[in-house]
């Protein structure tokens, strides 16, 4: 049994790599120019991008731990999500709540190049003590996100036979990995994870989503059509779990905690999405009902 642990522990790190990689090229693969070109032309888009991503994330980060006496990896992991807009999940919530998919499309890459500059930038000033190189981290970024995503659209604007056979085969690597890497986390830190019952663990979670979720949509929409304004908010309450695994495999001698919290905050993630994305569906619904009467 303790062999089994063995490996599981010395593959994790790989399959996290293999994960955030496959997920972004999967995104990358179906990245269409003209939709990021269309995002890169608007302000608005961009301007929102940026508050909701990188201003009202880390903000509402900070409160959150301020006001929740969370263990230290707790504050970590939220921190982290806090720099981490749009899970690759993302894409599949869009049609689910009638959302406009050629928005969503200029959205992504748009967010995932955010995160790449952001992200190393901003966690050792919100995390004063934590040994995160913001170097490291922004080389592994750059190679398991930003390569991955622009090696998929490449290869979607100039390859487009090769990305439509590739495709299928990236989307299977992504889905195991995934699951592999949920499996994974339960195997090795379920201990940790009925340790957290009764903690702040998942009401920090919650608050974080639900919050980022509502204010994106109410408030300060920018301009936003209805149908976009559910992308933003799904985009921005959803958090890029990939891309925070990643980040923390980087801390040496990471904390298992930390690792719990991460791995609980992207399940949690997808049902909070889930429900959003629901309720989006019913009030664009609502929308095309009442213009049609």
């Amino acid at each position: 049994m303790s062999e089994i642990m063995q490996f599981l522990e010395a593959t994790f790190k790989p399959l996290i790599v293999i994960f955030t990689a496959s997920n972004l090229a999967v995104m990358g693969l179906q990245v269409k120019s003209a939709e990021v070109v269309a995002g890169l032309k608007q302000p608005k888009t961009l301007a929102a991008i940026f508050v909701w991503g990188w201003v009202l994330g880390p903000a509402l980060g900070l409160l959150i731990v301020w006001a929740l006496p969370l263990p230290d990896p707790y504050v970590v992991g939220l921190l982290l999500f806090s720099l981490a807009p749009c899970a690759p999940f993302f894409p599949l919530m869009v049609p689910k709540a009638r959302g406009d998919m050629s928005f969503a499309g200029a959205l992504v890459p748009l967010v995932a190049v955010g995160t790449v500059i952001f992200m190393p930038l901003m966690a050792p000033l919100l995390m004063e003590g934590v040994a995160l190189s913001p170097v490291v981290l922004a080389k592994m970024l750059l190679v398991t996100v930003l390569l991955p995503l622009a090696v998929g659209a490449v290869l979607r604007e100039y390859a487009r036979t090769v990305a439509t056979k590739i495709f299928p085969a990236v989307n299977v690597i992504a889905k195991l990995s995934t699951l592999g890497c949920l499996v994974y986390g339960l195997v090795l830190y379920w201990r940790e994870m009925l340790a957290t019952a009764g903690s702040l663990g998942l009401l920090s979670m919650t608050i974080f989503m639900v919050v980022m979720g509502v204010i994106t949509y109410r408030r300060f929409g920018f301009g936003l059509k209805q149908n976009q304004r559910s992308v933003m908010s799904l985009s921005m309450l959803s958090r890029n779990g990939s891309v925070v695994m990643l980040a923390a495999i980087t801390i040496p001698d990471v904390d298992p905690s930390l690792l719990t919290y991460t791995i609980m905050f992207i399940i949690w993630s997808i049902v909070i999405a889930a429900i959003a994305a629901r309720i989006f569906g019913k009030m664009a619904g609502q929308i095309v009902a009442e213009d049609t009467t």
